[in-house]
């Protein structure tokens, strides 16, 4: 059944979900240098948990200080199925999947992501988008995997089995914050999310953590303040709001440049070496997120 009363058919609001939801696919992609240079110095596990952990204890902090009510019943079992994926499991997946495939592997599976969105928030909001958007989205999807592809990798089956729950628990999350935004708004979305992870992730913090930091660089410790307060925070805030504001289906979709806007910030901050052909994968990404824009009314 078609919820019309979806902020998605408001002209000005679809607009501004799409600007809002750039801004979180923006801080997003600053994730993936980050994350670069903190594990350099930090172990993936325990940079997973002290990320979940510190965020945790910043959204508790937020919430406390602007007297937010406690989410009531209805609420709870999709705060953590947020929890669950967004928090925990794409972050910790991705970590492992890391340790067994390359980088421009994984980008197979993050091309995925807005599709896996979509999906998703059809499931949870029965809106239906016209075929035209879904060929858009496989298009874009298709434009991401086959630039990975021609960049060559080796393919490990434990690896792509992680990622491929990463990507599916993250899509779920997605659209089930998106649905929670609308009523708890963005910042109490995550907020809440990482706290009901506190019970989880602090303990996991005290059993994984280092036994010195002696020899942690400066750069590896403000990786792990960008992705504990940007990645885990800050971003979502904008996410779940410009989810909420577009739809789920239609600014999913912007998850598409995710991968080139960090590839890009990777060149500038980290000097790695960009090739014309990511560029020119990049601008038939955008003209697919266009096209899905285009079409994503039902």
């Amino acid at each position: 059944m078609i919820n019309t009363n979806n902020n998605s058919v408001s002209g000005g609001a679809g607009y501004a979900g799409w600007l809002n939801g750039f801004l979180g696919v923006l801080i997003f992609s600053g994730s993936l240098p980050a994350t670069r240079v903190a594990v350099r110095n930090f172990d993936p596990l325990f940079l997973t948990v002290a990320r979940a952990s510190i965020a945790g204890l910043l959204a508790l902090a937020l919430l406390l200080a602007f007297r937010e009510k406690v989410p009531g019943r209805k609420h709870r079992a999709g705060l953590l199925i947020v929890s669950a994926g967004a928090v925990i499991g794409f972050p910790l997946f991705t970590a492992l999947a890391l340790q067994h495939i390359t980088s421009a592997h994984s980008i197979v599976f993050i091309g995925l992501l807005p599709l896996a969105t979509s999906v998703f928030g059809v499931m949870r909001t029965g809106i239906r988008p016209p075929g035209a958007f879904w060929w858009f989205s496989i298009a874009g999807s298709l434009l991401v995997g086959g630039y990975a592809m021609a960049q060559g990798f080796s393919v490990s089956l434990t690896g792509d089995l992680l990622m491929l729950s990463a990507v599916i628990l993250c899509g779920l999350a997605y659209a089930e914050g998106a649905q929670l935004s609308k009523t708890l708004g963005g910042w109490q979305v995550i907020s809440w999310a990482l706290v009901l992870s506190l019970p989880v992730m602090l303990p996991a913090v005290w059993l994984l953590c280092p036994q010195s930091f002696q020899g942690v660089r400066p750069a590896s410790w403000l990786g792990l303040g960008y992705v504990s307060v940007f990645s885990m925070l800050v971003g979502f805030v904008f996410w779940y709001r410009g989810l909420a504001q577009g739809g789920i289906a239609a600014v999913g979709q912007l998850q598409l440049l995710q991968p080139f806007f960090g590839l890009a910030l990777a060149a500038a901050l980290l000097r790695e070496h960009v090739s014309a052909g990511m560029f020119l994968t990049a601008i038939g990404v955008i003209l697919c997120v266009a096209g899905s824009k285009r079409f994503s009314r039902p």
